[in-house]
């Protein structure tokens, strides 16, 4: 496979991973499901549970959509992804690759406003990617859970957008 052509799927799988933790921390539904193939996928969250795209937006509503008792989000989340590992697979006809998997590693924070808490953890995604369309979404996404630290948010003040949801925030320049 020429090196222009894997460069440019790796960049494609970059920025799709990108925009689905900018759905998640944008609290964008939609966003977080366009990320995810069609039928067939598989999503392994550890605490959260192996399923489908489609059940886990349902689980991603309940808890990133939760309101605190001021009416503001009960959850804000920051995910941060870093050292990504993709490997294109290179097609037996010659053509686009359509198929391709990667390693990342997360730092992520959460903040519980209505438990006081700040959780700061670490873990890794092994995903499976394949075109659909013309672009790149995730066939398979499971992570698993490394170190964590919760601690109370005593003194601390918690400050939050107006807005419960950004939408369209994960898809704005979308152009894989």
């Amino acid at each position: 496979m020429e090196y222009e052509v894997e460069s440019r799927a790796r960049d494609a799988i970059e920025q799709l991973k990108y925009r689905y933790w900018r759905a998640c921390d944008a609290k964008d539904p939609e966003g977080f499901r366009s990320c995810f193939v069609t039928s067939g996928g598989v999503l392994d969250f550890g605490p959260l549970g192996r399923t489908d795209p489609d059940t886990m937006v349902g689980i991603f509503r309940q808890i990133a959509l939760a309101t605190a008792s001021d009416g503001g989000p009960r959850i804000l989340d920051m995910h941060h992804g870093f050292m990504p590992s993709i490997s294109v697979e290179d097609p037996a006809d010659g053509g686009l690759p359509r198929r391709a998997t990667g390693t990342w590693t997360l730092q992520f924070r959460q903040v519980d406003r209505e438990k006081g808490t700040e959780t700061v953890s670490t873990g890794e995604y092994t995903d499976r990617y394949e075109t659909q369309d013309g672009h790149w979404v995730m066939a398979e996404c499971l992570f698993t859970p490394g170190w964590s630290v919760t601690r109370t948010l005593d003194d601390a003040t918690v400050t939050h957008p107006e807005v419960a949801t950004v939408p369209d925030a994960a898809t704005a320049g979308a152009d894989s």
